[in-house]
Parts: C-alpha cells; structure tokens; sequence
C-alpha cells in the first residue's frame, strides 16, 4: 500500500478521538499494515501526552520502535484550550511544517501509516490565521472522522463532511464510537442514516465501529 497521514478528528471535542485513534491502529496493525499513531499538539499536560499514552494501552505494539516516540508528540502544552491558545499562554508557538516533518519521519522509519490525532474539532485553531482543517487541506492528509449516536451527532457530522468536501479531503474512514452512551432508537437511527450515506456519497470510504474500551478511561 502507499504510505500516507490520515489526521483523525471528531465532530466536536471529548467524541472519543483518543480511544478511536487507538482501536483503528489495532486494527490496521491486525490486517497486517505496519501502522503508528502521533498527537502533535497536545494541551493541558505536564511532561507526557496522556492521549498518546492511551494510544500505548489500546495498542501496546506502538511503544516496539523506540526510535518514534521522539517523532509521535511535536508540541506540549500546559494550558488547556485550543492549541493556538495554549501555545501563547506558555509563551511559544506552533509550526506547521514541524508537524508535518516528525511525521514524515515516522514514514520515513518505514511505517506504511500514521495515525494523527488532532486537538479538538476541524475548526479548532492551530495557529491564529490557521485553522485544523486547513492544516489538514494544505498537508494534503486524508481524513478519518469520529462521531457516534448522541442527540446532535448527526448535524454535527453532516457540518464536517460538508467542510471536509469543501476543501477536498478525502474521506478514509468513519469511525462510530460506541461512547457515551445513548438512547438506543437516536443510536440506531443515526448508525443508520450514517451508513446509508457513506455507501452512496463516500462510496470508498471505511465503516469502523469502535466499541466501549477499558484501556481509554
């Protein structure tokens, strides 16, 4: 297969990207693909990424190459907001072309994919004058995109495809998370309506269903 970057985002924050991210890996790593996960921007910690360390419980293989990890987390901030705020409240700055080396990098160590999860939402701002879904657009990274079947999910969804399709991401896979949990006629309506409409607007796109994990709490 040809190596690539697929940024996996959420319809809104807390959607479950972390644990998403985590169980997409398992199972890429399962088909036999030689796959690794990165959180380029991470806000709100001391030290380490709490998201990549969820990544490492879901999918203890991504911890084998010591020499990625240097790669997997290029910015950590203490404050938790959008990345663009974090980064000025501890007095730095995020470069996008950063990013995109490390992870280009860890294509370079001979990983087939990454898997890059974002901060927040698409419309999160990485930079002041630069959006996450733009970064996405300009790094020219296919796009994997967490929902689930919350009241809203569906609205929440359709707004992201529509803005993914109006910047020509593609659409690699469409990961419904079994968290939080719902009622189950809007969970079933909305796995439903979501299926029908990957079939026939995003007919090489990827259903994955991600279920309840212990790793991720």
């Amino acid at each position: 297969m040809n190596k690539e970057i697929i940024f996996v985002s959420g319809i809104d924050t807390g959607i479950g990207k972390t644990a998403a991210t985590g169980y997409l890996a398992t199972l890429l790593h399962q088909e036999g693909i030689k796959v690794t996960t990165s959180k380029p921007v991470e806000t709100g910690m001391h030290g380490v990424s709490e998201d990549l360390s969820k990544h490492n419980r879901i999918a203890p293989f991504l911890t084998d190459d010591e020499v990625a990890q240097h790669y997997r987390n290029s910015y950590l901030f203490t404050y938790p907001a959008s990345p663009h705020l974090a980064a000025a409240m501890d007095g730095a700055g995020i470069d996008p072309e950063h990013i995109r080396e490390d992870n280009k990098k860890l294509l370079d160590l001979g990983y087939e994919v990454v898997l890059m999860e974002g901060a927040g939402g698409l419309m999160v701002p990485l930079k002041e004058n630069l959006l996450t879904i733009d970064f996405v657009a300009e790094s020219g990274y296919a796009m994997a995109l967490v929902t689930c079947g919350r009241l809203g999910s569906l609205n929440h969804t359709l707004l992201s495809l529509e803005a993914l399709d109006k910047r020509s991401i593609p659409l690699r896979y469409l990961l419904y998370n079994a968290y939080p949990n719902e009622e189950k006629p809007i969970d079933s309506e909305s796995r439903k309506y979501l299926q029908h409409l990957l079939k026939t607007r995003y007919p090489t796109a990827r259903w994955v269903d991600v279920p309840l994990l212990k790793e991720a709490e």
